[in-house]
């Protein structure tokens, strides 16, 4: 039987990851993938493929809509969907055969097949052919992920009602989209199913969509994605979806005391993710678990049995790989006598529309809620040379600074560009810095980025391109 230091039930971000510095530490390393491909739900059907979809939708609709704008004229522009999910598997496969190459030189074992801890201390290894084997491992860490919420009033049929993994390779763009659920998800998809031309609807619970961002950006990219043709249903509950004979769909809903019904070709089920735990841990080893089926960790990720961990979306908190990845990092660091942490403060969230959405720390909406003494600083990007030369000057950044000590703990932003411009904000935030630190840095001209400096200047009412109130 063999033996090692380490042992990683789950290669997603969080596990890979955890298994490349443990390996780096010199610890003996392995990991356990019950998929035949490395990555996770991350790589093989979650971040990487729809950001691809995204970005290959996003030149469609450049060149269909927007590059007249900039002189280029585009004439008879189609598409070839099939020539554009084949793409997409290409830039996964490159990921995730990266990440076998990366297991393979840093010298980690890496196992296919259903991971199980049968004891402490003991992993049970079943692959899909073949018998069972066992490994001995001084440290466990679980990072089996996650799996999409399924309602029972609407059971993924993998057909017409889908989740985000078939929602990435229709073999046509659905006449009707139905998309239940205004979170990234169901916004990103339904985002490229509309620029691919199907009639895309989305029916929100709450009276609002993207939870947990700034409400004032969320309401503008509501506006925008309306305008891109999404149309929405607020504060509308689905109480069913059946599927007719011939595989539309009906879903029926209610908004207030209004009954409303929507025909599709497809349904796109989005309300969220759960914990995926089962059949991970022999449950005699009493490994707890929280009201969600979560796994219950300390600070540094232990669970409440010696030698067994747990990180990523198994575990509390933000279900986002780079959470994860930061995670798997401290955690084999705790093991190998370091001190690993994660800033639970400052972990940004993105929604990869276009325009994006990006957030991290408190908003403005939430510190009204609390009574916190805050100051707010705001700068549009139609003010922002570089945005203009671009064509994309639509929406604004946005910070939350403490009103007292002006040490920034919000940042928000709404453009094509967020994803990238936040990783500033970050960086200035885990370092406790201030609006003022932010805005006195020299930022190059003339670059998007110059928008996040009059942002930073814009709380004390310093902001040069526009006035200040």
């Amino acid at each position: 039987m063999e033996k090692f230091d380490v042992t990683i039930i789950g290669s997603g971000p969080g596990g890979y990851v955890a298994a490349i510095r443990a390996a780096q530490l010199g610890l003996k390393t392995a990991i356990i993938e019950k998929d035949k491909e490395l990555g996770g739900t991350c790589l093989n059907v979650g971040c990487i493929p729809s950001k691809a979809l995204l970005a290959s939708s996003d030149h469609f609709v450049f060149a269909k809509k927007e590059a007249g704008k900039h002189g280029i004229v585009l004439d008879n522009v189609g598409l070839d969907l099939g020539k554009m999910l084949g793409r997409k598997d290409k830039v996964v496969k490159t990921l995730t055969g990266g990440v076998r190459a990366l297991m393979k030189g840093n010298k980690v074992t890496v196992y296919q097949g259903m991971g199980s801890i049968t004891a402490a201390g003991h992993v049970t290894i079943k692959p899909t052919e073949g018998d069972a084997q066992e490994i001995e491992s001084t440290n466990i860490i679980i990072a089996s992920g996650s799996v999409p919420v399924e309602l029972p009033s609407m059971p993924f049929d993998g057909k017409t009602i889908v989740s985000s993994t078939e929602a990435l390779c229709f073999e046509k763009a659905p006449e009707k989209f139905l998309v239940i659920g205004g979170g990234a998800i169901g916004l990103e998809l339904g985002s490229v199913w509309s620029r691919l031309g199907s009639e895309v609807t989305v029916l929100e619970f709450l009276p609002r969509i993207a939870l947990g961002f700034d409400l004032e950006l969320a309401n503008l990219l509501q506006r925008s994605l309306t305008a891109q043709g999404m149309t929405f249903h607020l504060e509308t509950k689905v109480e069913s979806v059946k599927v007719l004979e011939g595989g539309r769909a009906v879903a029926k809903a209610k908004k207030g005391d209004e009954e409303l019904s929507f025909e599709a070709d497809k349904v796109l089920v989005s309300v969220g993710r759960r914990a995926f735990a089962e059949g991970v841990v022999d449950k005699k080893i009493g490994v707890e678990l929280d009201e969600r089926g979560r796994i219950k960790v300390d600070p540094h990720f232990r669970t409440n049995v010696e030698g067994i961990y747990a990180i990523g979306d198994v575990i509390a908190g933000p279900m986002l790989a780079h959470k994860a990845e930061e995670e798997g990092i401290a955690c084999v660091e705790n093991i190998a006598g370091k001190s690993g942490h994660v800033n639970y403060d400052v972990i940004p969230g993105i929604i990869y529309t276009n325009p994006e959405l990006a957030g991290v720390g408190i908003t403005e909406d939430f510190a009204k809620e609390k009574g916190m003494n805050v100051r707010i600083g705001k700068f549009p990007f139609r003010a922002n040379g570089r945005a203009l030369a671009n064509e994309d000057a639509e929406g604004m950044v946005k910070f939350v600074a403490d009103a007292e000590t002006d040490r920034l703990i919000g940042a928000h932003i709404l453009s094509h560009a967020a994803s990238e411009l936040i990783a500033e904000t970050v960086a200035v935030m885990e370092f406790g810095g201030s609006s003022e630190d932010l805005g006195r840095t020299v930022h190059a001209h003339p670059t998007l980025s110059e928008a996040v400096k009059e942002a930073a200047l814009s709380v004390d009412k310093r902001a040069i391109h526009i006035g200040n109130r």
